[in-house]
């Protein structure tokens, strides 16, 4: 019979608890262990990974020279694969890494590394994780309590705490599942597991959803506006006298009028001192 530790809700240890022997028997079969970490592994890979063929290479068209009379090796393209930027020969292609699990190996394997933690002294048996609403700093509390703070702790709850997953996400190390969905990698992966009591039973949990409370949400300061400060009033600028456009029309129509007659007078002028042409000679001479 295996015992673990046991610990109330707020962290404080009540003595040691035995294990049920239909879960815990203290075999830990390692083969069906390898075989679920290797394929929860490759199962988690994308498998899009891709090198470029000679023909996926841009370029290349062209033949480099002539087939025959250089002396040089025989070249049709400069992307084959044994030129420097040419194509890859049989790189990797995207595929499927995807592989399959027997359902009796699953179980084998997550009942072998239940088992493998529990011989360790590395299970934890907790009455039940009380928590109303969502509050991280008491998820960090209850771990320093129980001592395993600096660890990679698996939290395996009866049912779905909804309250519980909201306040270990932000923590990097501590991972929330139920107990029913975890696997033998997930156990493995970390330094301690703590299980709920209820859990251990083999029962379904009644609801299997633990819905939380919100808590109080504060309301926001209301900001006071500042005061408007009015801006001053321009000043009105007195508005300029009306120039009186008549007597300045008068002077420019004066010196209009005034430039006609002066063209005219030095016509006359010219007319007058101009001397007559000479009259052209019939016969040409």
């Amino acid at each position: 019979m295996i015992e673990a530790p046991h610990f109330s809700p707020a962290g404080s240890r009540k003595g040691s608890t035995a294990l049920p022997e239909a879960f815990f028997d203290g075999t830990v079969h390692e083969a069906s262990l390898h075989q679920a970490v290797t394929t929860y592994l490759a199962n988690q890979r994308q498998g899009t990974h891709m090198t470029k063929t000679r023909s996926f290479v841009s370029g290349g068209n062209q033949k480099p020279w002539k087939q025959k009379g250089t002396g040089r090796a025989r070249a049709g393209s400069t992307r084959s694969p044994l030129w420097p930027g040419g194509g890859t020969t049989f790189g990797p292609q995207p595929r499927d890494y995807r592989m399959g699990l027997p359902r009796k190996v699953k179980q084998l394997a997550r009942k072998s590394a239940l088992n493998a933690r529990a011989s360790e002294g590395a299970l934890i048996v907790v009455e039940r994780f009380n928590l109303e609403s969502p509050k991280t700093a008491r998820v960090v509390e209850l771990l320093e309590a129980m001592e395993v703070g600096g660890k990679k702790a698996l939290l395996l709850t009866h049912g779905l705490s909804q309250a519980l997953v909201l306040s270990a996400r932000n923590l990097p190390h501590v991972d929330v599942l139920p107990y029913q969905e975890a696997s033998a990698y997930d156990v493995l992966w970390a330094d301690v597991v703590i299980v709920e009591e209820d859990a251990l039973s083999g029962e379904p949990a009644e609801p299997f959803v633990r819905p939380f409370v919100p808590g109080p949400k504060t309301t926001p300061a209301v900001r006071t506006e500042r005061p408007v400060k009015a801006k001053p009033a321009k000043e009105a600028k007195p508005k300029a006298a009306p120039k009186a456009k008549a007597a300045k029309a008068a002077p420019k129509a004066k010196a209009k009028s005034a430039k006609p007659a002066a063209r005219k007078s030095a016509k006359a002028t010219r007319a007058k001192t101009a001397k007559p042409a000479p009259k052209k000679k019939k016969g040409g001479k």
